[in-house]
């Protein structure tokens, strides 16, 4: 309901730039600056100086923002008050959710919660751990699904269950039909370690640590964001990695790769993560209700 205009000029300042705006909004470029051109025109001043080392506000514009957050938020909890007492669930929501539990685990839940909640539009964004917690801490999102432990006082964090960490090899590999491997024999071969950020690969060198081994220590091959690459890379037996189980199912089904349980056991927290306001915002509300008897 609050003006439009704010809303995108309050995203462009907050992220410092009329591209990552409109990519955020699902705009054009060209529209995200006629609606700030807007807002100028409205005040009769220049909101933002422009040079070659991007954007930054001016003394009106830092004004503005300071005025169109707080404008933002009473808008959102005006919204968000209405649902309550008229009980409706509706608006839009936006997930961030880590790469394994995007892919394997929410498409499920995220049809239960379309078909329960018609009136509601679900935003998904898709990265890792690292990423996903920084987009909750800027506001750019309502709520986030992501794995491995979260460590920020501004944020609150709900458990929704653990996930199994496993060793995947190569349907031929030597190490093959091995009851368990420990810490010590993963060091041991060419490995496919996930980008840093990602919740996985945080789980597996805390993992190493414990059990006094230097991640350093670790061969790697390759280092890659995409889970797909890691098992295709896998199942060419250039390399193992360590992966969730929920993420290699379809591969065990067809015979494509192979898993060695980690001894002692590997397991990772999934958790949701939202700030205390969105908290109680009805649509976060209904999608953590739905997400705990999911999980």
């Amino acid at each position: 309901m609050s003006d439009r205009r704010l809303y995108v000029f309050h995203t462009v300042a907050r992220l410092k730039s009329f591209t990552k705006a409109a990519e955020a909004l699902h705009m054009t470029q060209p529209a995200i600056t006629f609606q700030v051109r807007q807002l100028e025109e409205e005040f009769d001043t220049r909101l933002f100086d422009r040079s070659h080392n991007g954007i930054s506000l001016t003394r009106v514009g830092q004004c503005v923002y300071d005025y169109a957050g707080k404008i933002l938020d009473l808008n959102a909890e005006m919204e968000s008050a209405v649902q309550v007492v008229t009980g409706k669930v509706g608006g839009d929501i936006t997930v961030g959710a880590s790469t394994t539990i995007a892919e394997y685990m929410l498409p499920p839940l995220l049809t239960r919660f379309s078909t329960a909640f018609p009136e509601t539009t679900l935003h998904l964004h898709v990265s890792n751990t690292r990423a996903v917690v920084a987009m909750m801490e800027s506001a750019e999102i309502d709520m986030g699904i992501v794995e491995g432990p979260v460590s920020n006082d501004l944020l609150a964090a709900d458990l929704c269950r653990t996930d199994e960490l496993v060793a995947i090899v190569g349907p031929s590999h030597p190490l093959a039909g091995r009851p368990a491997i420990t810490p010590a024999e993963l060091i041991r071969h060419p490995f496919v370690l996930r980008e840093v950020g990602s919740g996985t690969r945080a789980a597996l060198v805390s993992y190493l640590r414990a059990h006094n081994l230097d991640p350093e220590q670790l061969d790697v091959l390759m280092e890659l964001a995409s889970l797909e690459a890691i098992k295709r890379i896998v199942h060419s037996e250039l390399a193992i990695s360590v992966l969730s189980r929920t993420a290699i199912a379809k591969e065990l089904r067809l015979g494509a790769l192979s898993t060695i349980p980690l001894d002692p056991p590997l397991r990772n927290p999934l958790s949701f993560v939202y700030d205390h306001k969105g908290r109680c915002l009805p649509a976060v509300q209904a999608l953590t209700a739905l997400a705990h008897s999911y999980c």
